[in-house]
């Protein structure tokens, strides 16, 4: 009992942490990009020195498994650039509600990429996270923030069901810290060029936004979530996941005076309720 409460209790530190990078991410005034740039900078250099503390081997098996890996290190960096450009386009509530529609797209490439039959039921619920996602579209034009807002997440929930299933993969074969080093490692490299390419100011600020977001939110964060999950179900991580979004916006809310509009909401109860119902009935 006291383990289960213990791990309930990391992992609902985890998904807060991982709910305050949205909020740290509208905070600074550093372009998407080198946003994300820094993030995978300070966490794979923090997962770099466990892997070496611990030990662990380093050399994937194949080079097949460092082609996936380093593939999926590409898809992370779009996703994360994507995902920090909708925040700021829109809103935190726009850009984590977005984000969590990419069982949407997993519906219907999972079933392509490992030959698995199309359930109707996932198509259902597919459908349902469509609608949850039209509902927070306040008119069809790109010229409104919100609305680009929305599409950039969009692209960020595409490129995080690509990356789940690359990781499905390789977390049959290595351990999580190593798919990640790799992961996030190639999307650092990949990255590094912006921070000579795109103008910005670099303020004080913007830096400990930044690595808060690379250290605390990501690499500290993960480490909490991998930890709680061996002393609770995956039905009860997968709810708990589910908490991200609003967390995300309750921190927004409360340190950026940023309250979500009736369409947001509505569309984000749909979004959520869905995505609860898919967790339950995974376990079930």
């Amino acid at each position: 009992m006291k383990t289960t409460t213990r791990s309930l209790a990391l992992l609902h530190v985890a998904v807060m942490l991982f709910g305050l990078s949205a909020v740290l991410g509208r905070f600074t005034a550093l372009p998407a990009v080198l946003v994300a740039g820094g993030r995978v900078l300070c966490s794979s250099a923090l997962l770099l020195g466990l892997c070496l503390a611990t030990r662990t081997r380093l050399a994937l098996a194949t080079r097949r498994d460092l082609a996936l890996a380093m593939g999926a290190g590409a898809v992370l960096a779009v996703h994360w650039t994507a995902f920090f450009q909708s925040v700021q386009m829109a809103s935190v509530a726009v850009g984590t509600l977005t984000y969590a529609t990419f069982p949407l797209f997993v519906t219907f490439l999972e079933p392509l990429v490992y030959r698995e039959p199309l359930r109707p039921a996932a198509v259902g619920r597919a459908v349902l996270l469509l609608a949850g996602v039209l509902i927070t579209v306040p008119a069809f034009s790109l010229q409104n923030r919100a609305t680009a807002g929305v599409v950039w997440g969009m692209v960020s929930s595409l490129a995080y069901g690509v990356l789940t299933l690359c990781n499905r993969r390789l977390s049959r074969q290595y351990p999580a810290r190593l798919v990640c080093l790799y992961e996030q490692g190639t999307a650092a490299v990949l990255l590094l060029p912006a921070f000579f390419l795109v103008p910005a100011v670099y303020t004080p600020r913007d830096l400990g936004a930044v690595a808060a977001i690379g250290f605390v939110c990501t690499a500290l964060a993960h480490t909490l979530y991998v930890a709680a999950q061996k002393g609770v179900s995956a039905q009860t991580a997968g709810l708990v996941s589910g908490m991200e979004t609003v967390y995300g916006i309750l921190y927004a809310l409360l340190l950026l005076g940023e309250a979500p509009t009736p369409r947001e909401l509505a569309g984000g109860a749909l979004i959520l309720g869905v995505a609860a119902w898919s967790t339950v009935r995974a376990e079930n």
